[in-house]
């Protein structure tokens, strides 16, 4: 019988994880797969983890991971990948806005030839108006800045294969951005579409700056457009200063200079000084990046797991 194994990342989700775990075991109990569970503490401090041991011996094989501290998502959820050991993966959150209902869909899309079936939101409840307009604009400005077409709207609730989980394991790079890498490693990929519910209780994790951080984070490990867009307004920065230049010098000689010009100086001066410290801003983020890669940390450390 073909194994399947459920990996789920919490942090801080003591509040909801029982609820899930029931939800998760109702949606695999009719499958005609060996199902199991792998739990990935990410340090939470609110009990997560002895709610984890407690869920393993309820009929569903459950084992866990506690890293040795907040490591953050994308490493919680690289952990889980590398412990995973089934012919096919799905990643979900605990936090009940992905429905583990859906996943008798990925599996049906797997088991008809498809390695990466990701599930897309196409509504996204309980969620502000802003957050949902800075997502769009997010994921449409990945479409055009990445050579490696990242599906819209598409979180990491999704199924691997296991010749995709293989891939994905050889991707040891220290500044990671999921939802890129799932897109890189090819194969056939599918897509299921359902509405993404509320959060069912607890408080998110992702605020605006950490929303912002990871959305750095994937542009810069996805794409140099950054790099070419310093380039191109330094250019075209220089060729105005230069014309500007030789309009001033054209005038003094032939009109004379007398001592006005000092805003317009002044005005040159900060445009320059400020498109120089972006393209150093953008320069900075990608030499930070080499600098972390060229360190070669692990991705996390193991501080606790059990088996069921």
């Amino acid at each position: 019988m073909q194994k399947l194994t459920v990996v789920v990342p919490a942090f801080n989700e003591s509040s909801v994880l029982e609820a899930f775990h029931a939800r998760l075991s109702a949606a695999l109990t009719g499958l005609p797969l060996d199902c199991a569970v792998l739990y990935v503490d990410d340090g939470s401090s609110d009990g997560t983890w002895e709610l984890i041991k407690r869920l393993g011996g309820h009929g569903l094989r459950v084992s866990g991971l506690r890293l040795s501290r907040n490591f953050g998502k994308e490493a919680a959820v690289t952990a889980g990948l590398d412990r995973a050991d089934a012919d096919a993966v799905i990643l979900i959150d605990a936090d009940l806005q992905d429905p583990p209902e859906l996943i008798p869909e990925l599996v049906a899309q797997w088991q008809a030839g498809h390695d990466v079936v990701y599930a897309t939101r196409t509504e996204r409840a309980g969620e502000t108006r802003l957050k949902r307009l800075t997502a769009a604009a997010f994921y449409r400005s990945m479409e055009r800045l990445s050579d490696t077409p990242i599906p819209r709207d598409t979180g990491d609730f999704r199924l691997l294969s296991r010749r995709a989980l293989d891939a994905l394991r050889q991707l040891r790079e220290r500044q990671r951005f999921m939802k890129g890498l799932f897109a890189w490693i090819g194969y056939r990929q599918a897509s299921v579409r359902y509405q993404r519910e509320p959060r069912q209780a607890g408080h998110t994790k992702w605020n605006y700056w950490r929303l912002m951080q990871l959305a750095i984070e994937g542009i810069t490990s996805f794409s140099t457009a950054p790099l070419r867009l310093a380039t191109w307004v330094g250019l075209c920065s220089s060729v105005l200063a230069f014309a500007y230049g030789i309009w001033v010098l054209g005038k003094a000689l032939l009109y004379g200079d007398p001592v006005r010009g000092y805003p317009t100086l002044m005005l040159v001066v900060l445009f320059l000084g400020g498109v120089q410290l972006l393209a150093l801003g953008v320069i900075g983020e990608y030499l930070g990046r080499n600098y972390a890669e060229s360190k070669q940390r692990p991705l996390y450390f193991i501080d606790d797991d059990f088996s069921s």
